[in-house]
């Protein structure tokens, strides 16, 4: 393969990333109200729990990690937690149950109604993310999707649902990180130590 072509790939995949971010200012109020129902959950004696698949898992666990430990300045610790971390609930279950409510039963068991349950899911098609959502309205938590494309069947089971409307997955997992970092970065600037 020559280096042209590489850098063609390189120039097409920014120029894609660049104009997809160009508007991503028309999430900035369901990201402010996001903003406010963590704040809520957190200062109840809540947590902000991820939930993801593949990268979006990934995503799931860093958020949390930018939660819990800090994201660009040295404050209190948020709670928060990734339900994708614990291999022995999840290959129990999945081997037990199946994959479909690997999460909704964590939702079950860890989540209360003081807590906001967020959901990654680029296509809003997984089934264990959708169930995961629904078992977070049946406890009354809040529930958030961070979703792609048409929002799938996922954007009717969210109380809030973020659609970043793109095909592609990789582009729609950059804006759900650049998002969530966002979140991060606004409780900092509103947490005062």
């Amino acid at each position: 393969m020559s280096e042209s072509v590489l850098k063609t790939s390189f120039e097409q995949n920014l120029a894609s990333h660049l104009e997809l971010f160009k508007t991503l200012s028309v999430h900035q109020d369901e990201l402010l109200t996001l903003v406010e129902k963590c704040q809520q959950a957190l200062a109840n004696g809540g947590k902000i729990v991820f939930c993801g698949n593949g990268g979006s898992a990934a995503d799931s666990q860093h958020l949390a990690a930018e939660f819990v430990v800090r994201f660009k300045k040295n404050r209190r610790a948020l709670a928060s937690i990734a339900l994708t971390t614990d291999t022995s609930i999840l290959t129990a279950h999945a081997n037990d149950f199946g994959f479909d409510t690997v999460f909704s039963r964590q939702v079950e068991a860890l989540c209360t109604d003081k807590d906001v349950v967020i959901g990654l899911s680029t296509s809003g098609k997984s089934p264990n993310i959708n169930l995961a959502l629904e078992a977070a309205n049946n406890i009354g938590a809040y529930s958030v999707a961070f979703t792609g494309r048409d929002g799938g069947l996922i954007k009717d089971i969210a109380k809030l649902p973020i659609i970043v409307n793109h095909p592609e997955t990789a582009r729609i997992q950059e804006a759900h990180l650049f998002m969530g970092h966002w979140v991060c970065e606004a409780f900092e600037l509103l947490i005062e130590d």
